[in-house]
């Protein structure tokens, strides 16, 4: 089902009681860009270690915004042993009222990979859903309480414009207690021109009518005061912050929820949980881990159960979701006894069952939910040799994921994930190599890079004037280069050794050298017996 700034807030009611029965839910998101190119080295990197990582990240997710946001839940039915699935695609675009003009950055590539999966760019600009986090939602609750809020869109402008016109010609006439209506306006333009109408005219009141119309009726100063004071006035503060928060709103609901929370490679995703609808992301690692924890302190990273079970089990190497959930529903993996569990699509998302809708942020979720609930399935069947009771539910799914659990995928670097819970623990390597350089100047880590990646990918970097780095994650990688490069006559690989390679070792050794001569020299020339007369 799709959601945009016109039917959100009217839907938040039901969204609470699905989120409040589900036993999971699967997030995914897109954005307008992944990694930024502001500052150079911003790609991951296997030399990258955790915090290297999250200051590259941080960059890109303060630079890039979110385009739309998935959210599958998954409840089982009352007496039926089956998983309902309630799919949402939530459009999104950064609240224009009251806070200072949004800025963010668009990625060629992202915008075009978006469009060739059909990705509707004028859904996102038009109809996206508001957000903002605690910083900006502080920053207008001032702006209300002083009366200095204003609108930072240009199309918002032209809606107000027409509706102050139209209302200032008409009042002229008017006498008092006589009415008009305003037609034809969105959920947002009907709080957005009464807000404009009675901060503009003081001889106003407006109300909203529903089916997008706004009544106006012209008062007397004394009635309007009494209006005001109304605990039934549809523009009250908390009104206005309700509307202006927008997709924050339903955030919160998440999180009050505390339910796992399922993702796919899902740390760009938490990130951006962080920074658009919780604070802006610390400079601290350390403490962007602890907020996410104490935000959703059951997480679940899909992408860490499939590599998990392709080391442990026969599960075939994937590299993207829709191929883990392909694998997933193969029969070569299919359980004969008990079979995979019943997920069935609520008939407001049962087009995810005629067709496929890779990377609508949607479909992902509900392909994210399905893999967990296959591979938690397929690791409890084959967790005993004993056989697993029919339908089992799903805490039996969580107990055994228990060693993946706040475990979410590190992407090429230092770790193999990141743990939300406890200490990351660091991932074994292949051997690092060091490439020697002799007859070939001026050569740097690009070239050196593009040398090499002919035959296999490395990570490059410079260890000394005429020395570089490599590391790669695959063993049959480092076999091959050694193997290949034996007898090169420019270049010189072999395994790194600390001792013999570290240019602070090096230093170390020969500043000790030094030292040592010196002190040598001056035992054998200070002990030198002196001639007598």
């Amino acid at each position: 089902m799709e959601v945009g700034a016109e039917g959100f807030v009217r839907s938040l009611p039901r969204l609470r009681r699905r989120i409040g029965r589900a036993a999971f839910l699967a997030v995914d998101t897109e954005f307008t860009g992944l990694y930024s190119t502001f500052s150079q080295n911003n790609e991951p990197s296997l030399f990258d270690s955790p915090l290297e990582r999250y200051l590259k990240a941080r960059q890109s997710v303060q630079r890039f915004t979110v385009t739309q946001l998935g959210k599958c839940h998954s409840d089982t039915e009352r007496d039926l042993p089956r998983y309902v699935v309630h799919s949402y695609n939530f459009f999104l675009f950064p609240s224009t009222l009251g806070i200072g003009d949004v800025e963010f950055n668009l990625s060629a590539s992202s915008i075009q990979f978006l469009s060739h999966y059909g990705f509707d760019y004028n859904k996102f600009l038009k109809d996206g859903i508001p957000y903002m986090n605690e910083v900006q939602e502080k920053i207008l609750r001032q702006h209300l309480l002083a009366g200095s809020w204003k609108f930072h869109s240009t199309a918002d402008r032209d809606v107000l414009k027409k509706a102050i016109d139209e209302v200032t010609c008409w009042i002229a006439a008017a006498e008092e207690e006589e009415t008009m209506i305003l037609q034809d306006l969105n959920d947002y333009h009907v709080l957005e021109v009464q807000l404009v109408l009675r901060q503009a005219l003081q001889n106003v009141w407006t109300e909203p009518l529903g089916n997008k119309k706004v009544m106006v009726k012209k008062v007397s100063l004394q009635h309007r005061q009494l209006l005001e004071n109304s605990s039934h006035d549809h523009c009250q503060k908390e009104v206005i912050l309700l509307s202006a928060r927008g997709f924050t709103n339903l955030f919160q609901i998440l999180v009050e929820a505390k339910k796992p929370l399922v993702g796919h490679n899902m740390l760009m995703d938490l990130m951006h949980f962080h920074e658009k609808f919780y604070k802006p992301l610390p400079e601290s690692y350390e403490e962007f881990k602890r907020n996410i924890h104490n935000l959703f302190p059951v997480l679940i990273d899909t992408k860490t159960v499939t590599k998990s079970m392709q080391k442990n089990y026969l599960f075939p190497r994937v590299s993207s979701l829709l191929e883990a959930y392909a694998v997933l529903c193969s029969n070569s993996l299919n359980p004969k006894d008990p079979p995979w569990p019943v997920i069935a699509l609520a008939s407001d998302c049962s087009r995810y069952a005629e067709k496929t809708s890779p990377h609508e942020a949607g479909y992902d979720a509900f392909l994210c939910g399905s893999v967990l609930l296959m591979s938690a399935h397929l690791l409890l069947c084959r967790s005993t040799d004993d056989a697993v009771e029919a339908d089992p539910s799903f805490s039996q799914y969580l107990t055994v994921l228990a060693e993946h659990v706040n475990k979410v995928n590190f992407i090429r670097g230092g770790i193999s994930s990141i743990n939300f819970s406890g200490e990351d623990a660091p991932r074994h390597h292949p051997p690092v190599l060091v490439v020697h350089v002799r007859g070939w100047p001026g050569l740097n880590e690009r070239q050196i890079y593009q040398e090499f990646n002919g035959l296999c990918h490395f990570d490059v970097r410079r260890l000394s004037q005429n020395q570089f780095i490599l590391l790669s994650s695959k063993y049959k990688h480092v076999r091959l280069v050694l193997q290949d490069y034996k007898h090169h006559p420019h270049l010189q690989v072999s395994v790194y050794r600390h001792w013999r390679h570290s240019p602070f070792v090096n230093c170390l050794l020969q500043v000790s050298g030094v030292v040592a001569l010196w002190s040598l020299l001056a035992f054998v020339l200070g002990g030198a017996p002196s001639c007598s007369l």
